[in-house]
């Protein structure tokens, strides 16, 4: 039974929502991503791959996502991010195949109950997916070869779309031998047909000797996508750096609202844990501190400092009783003290190491 997180997860993931996603698993750390809920007894992570979002899927896997979770059809998700990488390309390969095979290497050698693998699925990958521009030239130049690879083109996405799909109602009227027994015809058929393929489009055995302009060209292109999935990858962590900031940032604005709120208005009711405005309310001191000190510019010792100095006295044991301690909640006043010492020594600490 999918609980109303696991469904909020799911939600999050087919939305592409990654800041509303690591925010939430921030918040709900024990909530079980590994589940079957989608789409054909689908989890979260096997949604990811579906629909191709690197960031999500690797902040899945940090937060214990398993990659050997098993859909309806036996599929882990490495076995649906190598078929989007077989159609979409190297860009898919590294955003989704690399990261789940570098979390759990044996994914690559685990089959579904069609007794496929992510590893024998990748051998159809081509070399060449996107041609650069220098190729439509030669191709142009070539319409035999043209050919060829489009009748391979379409061939590949017949093969993509059916390979491994079996009618349900019909296994469960087989027994096992049956069914290993038509399994293993099915594989013998498909992989004559994949070798009557090669030998019509001439990618076995004669295959014609590359001159040194078409592999200049080759070349060429290669490096040509290598630099536009280089530029793609900065962009990407740019904006990771810049998405960063800007939830550092929030947070410190919130910060300071709360604490103008708290502190300045001495007949507001009564103060209990949650009430207190802690800077990151689930995170550690140190994280704590991190976002009290936001924006600090740790090169100008002097406004360092004074910026230090600022929160030193803000959280401060007896300042901070003086000024809070007659509206605190009893059942909750040690637990709430005991944070603020813990702050205050964390800040007492980093002033020290200034000097």
């Amino acid at each position: 039974m999918v609980s109303q997180r696991q469904k909020r997860v799911l939600r999050y993931v087919e939305e592409g929502s990654l800041l509303k996603l690591k925010s939430y698993l921030r918040k709900h750390p024990d909530v079980e991503l590994n589940f079957s809920g989608g789409r054909k007894g689908r989890g979260p992570l096997h949604l990811a791959c579906t629909l191709g979002d690197d960031g999500v899927l690797r902040l899945l896997l940090k937060n214990g996502a398993d990659p050997l979770h098993r859909d309806r059809n036996g599929d882990t998700p490495l076995h649906l991010a190598v078929k989007r990488a077989l159609k979409r390309g190297k860009r898919a390969y590294d955003d989704l195949v690399v990261p789940l095979q570098k979390s759990c290497p044996i994914a690559m050698e685990t089959p579904n109950k069609a007794g496929i693998t992510p590893k024998y699925l990748l051998q159809w990958l081509r070399e060449d997916q996107e041609p650069s521009a220098n190729d439509s030239s030669s191709t142009a130049a070539d319409p035999e070869r043209e050919w060829r690879d489009k009748l391979f083109g379409e061939c590949q996405d017949e093969f993509y779309e059916t390979f491994g799909q079996y009618d349900e109602d019909f296994l469960h009227d087989e027994d096992f031998g049956d069914w290993a027994e038509r399994i293993r015809r099915e594989y013998v058929a498909k992989q004559h047909a994949r070798a009557q393929l090669e030998a019509v489009v001439g990618l076995k055995g004669r295959k014609r000797r590359k001159t040194k302009e078409e592999a200049e060209e080759e070349e060429r292109g290669r490096r040509e996508l290598q630099g536009r999935l280089q530029k793609e990858h900065t962009e990407y962590l740019a904006r990771a750096v810049r998405k960063e900031a800007e939830t550092h940032l929030s947070k410190w604005q919130q910060y300071e609202e709360k604490c103008a709120a708290t502190f300045r208005n001495e007949s507001a009711s009564r103060l209990g844990y949650a009430d207190i405005p802690w800077p990151a309310p689930r995170g550690s001191v140190e994280e704590m501190v991190e976002v009290m000190l936001h924006g600090a510019d740790r090169g100008d010792l002097p406004a360092f400092r004074k910026l230090l100095r600022r929160q030193q006295t803000l959280w401060h044991p007896d300042k901070f009783a003086q000024r809070c301690g007659a509206r605190l909640e009893e059942g909750e006043r040690k637990r709430i003290l005991d944070m603020v010492t813990a702050l205050s020594q964390e800040l007492n600490r980093l002033a020290q190491s200034l000097r």
